[in-house]
C-alpha cells in the first residue's frame, strides 16, 4: 500500500512552488495534509482588499468548508475532552498560506487564537456556544489584549472588569485588535485585581453586539490587515463569560501564544521561501553588464545567504512544533526561538530579494514589494523580537541556576 509520504512525493514530482520540507519531524498525516494544500495552490491571491471584511469572512467560510479550521479549533472527543492541536500541522498550513497570501494566513490564525482560550480553559457552556460556529467559519473570532500603553508589557494593562452581582462590567480601551469591526466575538483580557501586575488579570468572552462595546475606525497598516480600536464603556457581560478562573487571564493568554508563536515562524518561513523563489526567477532572466545576474558571484553570495536563513529558520520552527507535539511540554523557549529566528530571517531574506529586484522591487503591486510590507509586522505581533529574546534568556538563566545552583 502506497504511503502518504510516497504519494506526496509523486504528486510534487517536478512541480515548482511551495512544498513540504524533507525533515525528520513529520508523520504520514503531515504529508497527507501537504498534498491537500498543493491541490489548493494558486487560489490564495483572489482577495478584494477594498472589501476587507467581506473577503475575510469568505476566506473563513471557505477554510471551514475545507476542514482546515479543524486544525485550529479541535473537535470534542467522545470523553468530552478536546484533543491538543497538532502544532506541526498548524505550522505547515501557515507556512503554505504565508507563501501564497498573508491575509489568508491571518484569517486562519485568528480563528485559532480567538478560539484557543475557550477550548483550553472555557466552561462547557462557552465551548458549546462558540466553538462549532468558529470551526465552520460561520462566526469570526478575535483576541483583545493590546492597549495604547500596554502592548508587550501586559502587566501595565488598565482595562478593568469589576464584578457586579452575576455580571462583570468592563471599562477601557484595546487597540491593534485584528478582526475588530467585523468579528462576532472577542476574547478580552482585563484587570480584575486579584493580585498586582499580570496576576490580577482575567479573560472574558464578549459578544460584538454587547451594549457598551464600540469599534473605532479601521487602522491603516503598511500591509492590508483588518484592525481597529475597541472601547468598553460600562460594558456588562454575564459572569458565565469568564474564561477559566478569575486572576488567570495572563496564563490563559500565554497558553494560546505558546501554541501560535511557533506558527508565526511558519508563516515567516513561507513568505521568505516565496521571496527566494521569485528572486531565482528574476536573476535567471535579468541581464546586467552583458551577463545573467545568476552568473555573478555577488548575486550567488546573496542567494546562499537567503537559503541559509530560510533553512535554519525551518529547522528552528519545526523543532519547536515537534517539541510541543511529541514531548508534550509547554515549549515556551522553543516557540520564542522559532518566532525570533524565523521572523528576523524573513526580514533579511525579503530585503535581499528587493535589492536584487532593483527598482521593480519597490513598485506597488510587485510580489516582493507586498512581501516586504507583509513580513515587517511579524517581528512585532504576538510579542516583539525583544520580548522573545527576554523569554529565551530568562529561560536559559533559570536552567543554568538549576544546574549550577
Amino acid at each position: 500500500m502506497k504511503t502518504a509520504s510516497a504519494a506526496y512525493a509523486a504528486q510534487r514530482q517536478g512541480s515548482a512552488g511551495w512544498h513540504l520540507w524533507d525533515l525528520p519531524f513529520f508523520e504520514e498525516s503531515h504529508y497527507e495534509l501537504a498534498g491537500r494544500l498543493l491541490g489548493r495552490a494558486g487560489r490564495e491571491g483572489e482577495h478584494d482588499h477594498a472589501d476587507m471584511f467581506g473577503t475575510c469572512r469568505r476566506i473563513a467560510r471557505e477554510f471551514g468548508d475545507m476542514g482546515l479550521l479543524d486544525y485550529v479549533v479541535p473537535r470534542q472527543l467522545p470523553d468530552g475532552a478536546y484533543a491538543p492541536i497538532d502544532v506541526r500541522a498548524l505550522t505547515i498550513i501557515r507556512e503554505f498560506l504565508g507563501y501564497h497570501h498573508i491575509l489568508a494566513d491571518s484569517v486562519f490564525a485568528m480563528q485559532g487564537i480567538g478560539a484557543g482560550a475557550i477550548w483550553m480553559h472555557g466552561s462547557p457552556y462557552l465551548k458549546e456556544r462558540y466553538l462549532e460556529p468558529c470551526r465552520r467559519g460561520e462566526k469570526i473570532a478575535a483576541f483583545a489584549l493590546s492597549e495604547p500603553e500596554a502592548g508587550s508589557d501586559v502587566a501595565s494593562m488598565t482595562t478593568n472588569a469589576r464584578r457586579h452581582g452575576d455580571h462583570y462590567v468592563i471599562n477601557g480601551t484595546k487597540t491593534w485588535i485584528t478582526n475588530a469591526g467585523f468579528a462576532d466575538h472577542y476574547v478580552v483580557v482585563a484587570r480584575t485585581g486579584e493580585a498586582p501586575g499580570s496576576r490580577g488579570l482575567s479573560a472574558f468572552m464578549v459578544d460584538a453586539d454587547t451594549p457598551g462595546l464600540s469599534v473605532g475606525e479601521q487602522i491603516e497598516m503598511m500591509a492590508p490587515h483588518p484592525a481597529a480600536t475597541l472601547t468598553f464603556e460600562e460594558c456588562r457581560i454575564p459572569a458565565t463569560h469568564l474564561i477559566g478562573d478569575a486572576g488567570n487571564g495572563f496564563k490563559v493568554a500565554m497558553s494560546v501564544f505558546d501554541i501560535f508563536r511557533t506558527s508565526v515562524g511558519g508563516a515567516a518561513v513561507g513568505a521568505a521561501r516565496r521571496a527566494l523563489d521569485e528572486t531565482l526567477g528574476r536573476v535567471s532572466q535579468r541581464r546586467i553588464y552583458g551577463k545573467l545576474m545568476k552568473e555573478m558571484e555577488g548575486v550567488q553570495f546573496k542567494l546562499a545567504d537567503m537559503t541559509a536563513d530560510i533553512e535554519c529558520s525551518a529547522l528552528a520552527v519545526y523543532r519547536a512544533a515537534w517539541t510541543k507535539d511529541v514531548r508534550g511540554v509547554r515549549g515556551t523557549r522553543e516557540a520564542s526561538m522559532a518566532k525570533l529566528v524565523a521572523t528576523e530571517a524573513a526580514g533579511r531574506v525579503v530585503d535581499s530579494a528587493l535589492q536584487l529586484f532593483g527598482g521593480v522591487g519597490v513598485t506597488k503591486g510587485n510580489v516582493i514589494e507586498q512581501l516586504y510590507r507583509d513580513v515587517r509586522p511579524m517581528r512585532l505581533y504576538e510579542g516583539a523580537s525583544e520580548v522573545q529574546k527576554l523569554i529565551i534568556a530568562r529561560n536559559l538563566l533559570a536552567e543554568a541556576e538549576k544546574t549550577h545552583g
